[in-house]
């Protein structure tokens, strides 16, 4: 039973399954398939841990190798003894943590696993069919997307008798196409689509009642499909016939008044999507969510396709994510913020517009018997947020509002009316918002809007005292939610409060919320002194059991750090054991975080740096974790605990991954595992390396500069691919280092300690770090300075460079280009720049090359000159009309030249004496037009002058020393311009190599062919 060639490396976080397929492997080899099947079934009889390795062997196999797959798949259905319980399991696990990192074959294969689950009847696998569902994303029209939509619908279609036993799977493969279907439409995915349809009406025709449980967000679905034939004549059911439907349904309004579960929501979002989107809203800071407003968007929301996500999105913050009181009272990124991000991302009106029907669906039949506040808060919140910084996004909600009454469904408008009116009054009386008139009747408004607004809800447009926003001051407990508490203006104000003019340009709004680095002058409060509270353990030490409970307890207690560590080692050693429940991960993490916060607050690193003192601040109870991580190998089956217990320690306490790099960097004991932290990173919700790094790194830095720079080296030598590719960890560094930390770090990079750039990524950086600040970017170069990269890697960096907009950049550039001899590249993009009489970079550094470096200097111009003169005129001024910085033109480098030309006029410099120079001068003016040597005499007037001396007869110019006769030979003048053109390669390799610098170069008065 040999695999053909599996790929164990795309399994190998999958912790034991290798394992388990080297026991399944070791039973069998040799053996005839009866035999293995003896083999197996002897061995699983042995105990329950037998049978599972068996099971997952088997399962693993499946996944590996197609061919044998059929074998695997009948030996594990007859040797498993829970109805593959533990299977389903694992595929779920897969699911939910592993899916997108499977390679195509194992992918494939999964899939053909859950269609031969559910042809078996196997109990459990229209739960594991409904996971398998949610990784079909919406908006994404790759190949393996569309595969996979493909594949599982055809499991639906192929199995319609066992499908219709699952009341909620037939409802949720229907939420899920009919949500498809919208992004199918192109020509080429009509036969797919076709599909969906067919199989979403049979579904609805057939066992409608079990569609209708989706509630108010079927027919949103029903409405963005509607034109296609077979909805059409559903949709004419629905209004005018709905019996025919089901006898129980009653009409369009039964299931407009239903809220929609969450389960139907969450289902339109990949588990990827879902993990993220929820880390947003439960840890990234208001005022910090740029980075991961960029990555999601990068990630999910780039192509023209992805427009129809955001309603997705939409609806699960609104229907799903309901923060606690706790978080809402924090200053944790809000919901309203995620949703305007969003909608001002929309590229198109129809995807705006759905996403504001998204925004305001459970407004339109509210009742606050049944639905929810948390539900409809977000709209009102971000009108109410966006009237000061964006009138115009509050001015597009209200207006969509109020349309929206009357055209949802005309037959319905009284009952839309109410659930709007029901909306607002809930609102006000669970003081989202303590009036609503600031925002109805607010002047930045028009006329006609404000008008519209008093006609529709007179009620709520007069205000009997000054408008004030009220935080609840105690909770309210609701049917299934926690109640809300809005954010405090100030909150808003961390990302917006700069000084700004109220009319600010509604244009700017592609900026809104998105968290956009900006400099503000702020008020900075007053450190008050931190009380230290008492830690209490009391809501979670009874969830633990009797030996766990009784050791945190003692650990509450212990009161020196020596006895800590001695009680937190035996807690640790409890959690090592076989017996302990994983259930009891998150409670016993609770506890830790609650004892241990006095260890995250303060400075971590010592003010004196020995051996010693980095010890001693390595010997707290926390760090007893990192220590025994350290000590055992990845594949021992510790590890992996330990690991989830630090992922669960994580999300209580955030400062527990730079503390764990801090560990791995001062301790001995960790000497070499800094590799330890991609494991934990791994590990934790996040799931990806780079996210857990920049979050950790961005923690630090809020938290203690210092230790910030004594980890940067550590952290640049040992992640370079996660550190090294984007400006992100650079731009932190830059923020918040003070001139002596510049200076040493630049003293690490001088050192080799220390690598912040690499020639693949620099240039990209270099660019991120035109929009910093000016401390940050002059950093910034003098770090890059400290490093060995050659000018030509970054030069490009000049068409980027504006002289109003970048002089931090253009100032280290003209120091450091002086100090190199100008290459071909070099004098390039320096003569591509614009020609601006105020900005005198070429200029400057023309003139300085000049001056030291004539010869080199002389050579590139001459080439770029006649280069560019030999161009096709006509191409040449469409080229340089369209953008000066895209292409080099004639006219540039003659105006670049002529400012030269004027800032030498008084001095002693013969840069314009030069051979080279004057011949390329010459061939330029034989061929240019004459507005270009009216424009530029003067500078054509010193080739007449040489043209003058080359014309002279023999005899007077014998006058002027003459090194060699070759070099008489190659200066000789040319019968005509164009006898000197056809020559002058050839004569060019007669001359080089004898004749003296200046000379020698004559013969080549106008350029060879291959110039």
């Amino acid at each position: 039973r040999q695999p053909r060639a599996p790929s164990w490396e795309l399994l190998s976080s999958l912790g034991k399954l290798e394992r388990c397929v080297g026991i399944v492997q070791s039973l069998t080899n040799g053996l005839s398939e009866r035999e293995a099947n003896d083999a197996l079934t002897a061995n699983v009889c042995k105990g329950q841990q037998q049978h599972e390795d068996v099971c997952l062997g088997l399962f693993c196999l499946v996944l590996t190798d197609p061919s044998q797959a059929q074998r695997s798949y009948r030996d594990l259905t007859l040797l498993s003894r829970d109805g593959m319980n533990g299977v389903l399991v694992k595929i779920n696990q897969i699911l939910m943590e592993k899916f997108l990192k499977l390679q195509d074959v194992s992918r494939t294969q999964l899939v053909w696993l859950v269609r031969e689950l559910v042809k078996s009847g196997v109990m459990g696998a229209d739960g594991v069919l409904m996971t398998l569902m949610k990784q079909i994303a919406g908006g994404d029209m790759s190949s393996k997307n569309l595969w996979l939509a493909e594949n599982v619908l055809d499991v639906l279609l192929d199995q319609k008798e066992w499908l219709v036993k699952s009341a909620m799977l037939v409802a949720m493969a229907v939420y899920t196409y009919l949500r498809l279907m919208v992004d199918h439409g192109t020509t080429a995915l009509l036969v797919l689509r076709q599909k969906e349809v067919d199989f979403c009406i049979s579904m609805l025709r057939e066992r409608f009642m079990d569609c209708a449980v989706i509630g108010r967000d079927l027919v949103r679905l029903l409405q963005n499909v509607a034109r296609i034939p077979e909805m059409e004549l559903l949709w004419k059911d629905l209004l005018h016939n709905p019996a025919a439907l089901s006898p129980q349904f009653t009409g369009l309004l039964q299931l407009l008044t239903a809220r929609t579960s969450r389960k139907f929501l969450a289902c339109r979002l990949t588990p990827d999507m879902e993990t993220k989107l929820l880390f947003m809203t439960s840890r990234v800071r208001f005022g910090q969510q740029k980075r991961y407003q960029e990555w999601f968007q990068r990630q999910y929301l780039s192509t023209a396709e992805s427009q129809s996500l955001r309603c997705d999105l939409i609806r699960y913050i609104c229907g799903v994510v309901h923060p606690s009181n706790e978080v809402l009272s924090s200053d944790i990124l809000p919901r309203w913020a995620i949703i305007g991000w969003l909608l001002t991302t929309c590229t198109s009106n129809v995807a705006a517009s759905n996403a504001k029907l998204a925004l305001f669906y459970d407004w339109l039949f509210f009742s606050p018997e049944k639905d929810s506040i948390m539900n409809i808060e977000p709209a009102i919140l971000v009108m109410h947020h966006s009237m000061k910084p964006h009138p115009a996004i509050t001015a597009t909600l209200l207006d969509f509002m109020c349309r929206i009454i009357p055209h949802f469904f005309p037959p319905l408008e009284s009952q839309v009316r109410q659930g709007v009116f029901n909306s607002l009054t809930f609102i006000m009386e669970k003081r989202v918002l303590a009036h609503l008139a600031p925002l109805f009747d607010n002047p930045k408004l028009d006329r006609e809007l404000r008008s519209m607004l008093r006609e529709r809800f007179p009620e709520f447009c007069t205000s009997p005292s000054p408008p004030t926003e009220v935080k609840m001051e105690e909770s309210v407990t609701m049917e299934m939610d926690n109640n809300v508490l809005d954010k405090e203006e100030g909150c808003y104000d961390a990302t917006e409060a700069a000084f700004s003019d109220d009319e600010e340009e509604v244009n700017n709004k592609a900026n809104y919320l998105s968290g956009k680095k900006q400099r503000e002058f702020r008020f900075q409060p007053i450190k008050e002194e931190i009380i230290e509270e008492p830690a209490d353990i009391t809501p979670f030490q009874d969830q633990l059991e009797d030996v766990m409970k009784d050791k945190v307890l003692q650990l509450q207690k212990a009161s020196d750090a020596e006895n800590q560590c001695e009680v937190m080692q035996d807690i640790v050693d409890l959690i090592l054991e076989d017996d302990f429940d994983p259930e009891q991960m998150s409670t016993l993490a609770s506890c830790l975080a609650e004892l241990f916060k006095g260890h995250f607050r303060g400075d971590v690193l010592p003010d004196e740096i020995t051996e010693e003192s980095l010890e001693e601040s390595v010997c707290k109870p926390v760090c007893l974790v990192f220590r025994n991580l350290c000590t055992m190998q990845e594949d021992n089956s510790g590890f992996s605990v330990l690991l989830d217990m630090l992922a669960e320690l994580y999300q209580k306490q955030p400062k527990i991954g730079y503390h764990l790099l801090y560990y791995l960097k001062a301790s001995k004991a960790a000497m070499g595992k800094m590799s330890l932290y991609e494991s934990f990173a791994q590990a934790t919700a996040l799931g990806d390396l780079h996210t857990c790094l920049m979050m950790d790194m961005k923690a630090c830095q809020e938290d203690d500069v210092r230790l910030l720079c004594y980890l940067t080296p550590s952290i640049y030598s040992q992640f370079p691919d996660e550190t090294l590719r984007s400006g992100e960890l650079l731009n932190m560094i830059v923020a918040v280092i003070d001139s002596t930390q510049l200076q040493e770090l630049m003293c690490h990079v001088m050192m080799g300690n220390l690598v912040m750039f690499r020639k693949d990524s620099v240039l990209n950086i270099l660019i991120q770090s035109l929009d910093w600040e000016t401390f940050e970017q002059y950093s910034t170069w003098q770090l890059f300075l400290a490093h060995s990269i050659a000018m030509e890697t970054i030069i490009p960096i000049l068409h980027h460079l504006k002289y109003k907009e970048h002089p931090e950049a253009l100032s280290c550039l003209l120091l450091q280009l002086r100090r190199e001899k100008p290459s071909e590249d070099m004098v390039k993009m320096v003569l591509s720049r614009p020609c601006n009489h105020d900005d005198q970079f070429t200029t400057s550094i023309l003139r300085h090359w000049a001056a030291k470096q004539d010869d080199a200097l002389g050579e590139h111009i001459k080439t770029q000159l006649i280069k560019n003169n030999n161009q096709p005129r006509k191409r040449q001024s469409l080229r340089s009309s369209s953008s000066k910085l895209a292409q080099l033109t004639l006219e540039q480098i003659l105006e670049h030249l002529d400012n030269l030309r004027l800032s030498l006029t008084h001095t002693k410099n013969s840069f314009f004496s030069q051979t080279p120079i004057l011949q390329a001068l010459q061939h330029v003016q034989a061929s240019c037009d004459e507005a270009h040597k009216m424009r530029y005499s003067d500078l054509f007037s010193l080739a007449e002058e040489y043209e003058d001396f080359q014309s002279k007869p023999l005899k007077s110019r014998r006058k002027a020393p003459a090194s060699s006769p070759r070099s008489r030979k190659g200066a000789a003048p040319p019968a005509t311009e164009e006898d000197s053109v056809s020559s002058s390669a050839s004569e060019e390799e007669d001359s080089k190599p004898k004749a003296p610098k200046r000379k020698r170069k004559c013969s080549s008065a106008v350029g060879s062919d291959s110039d």
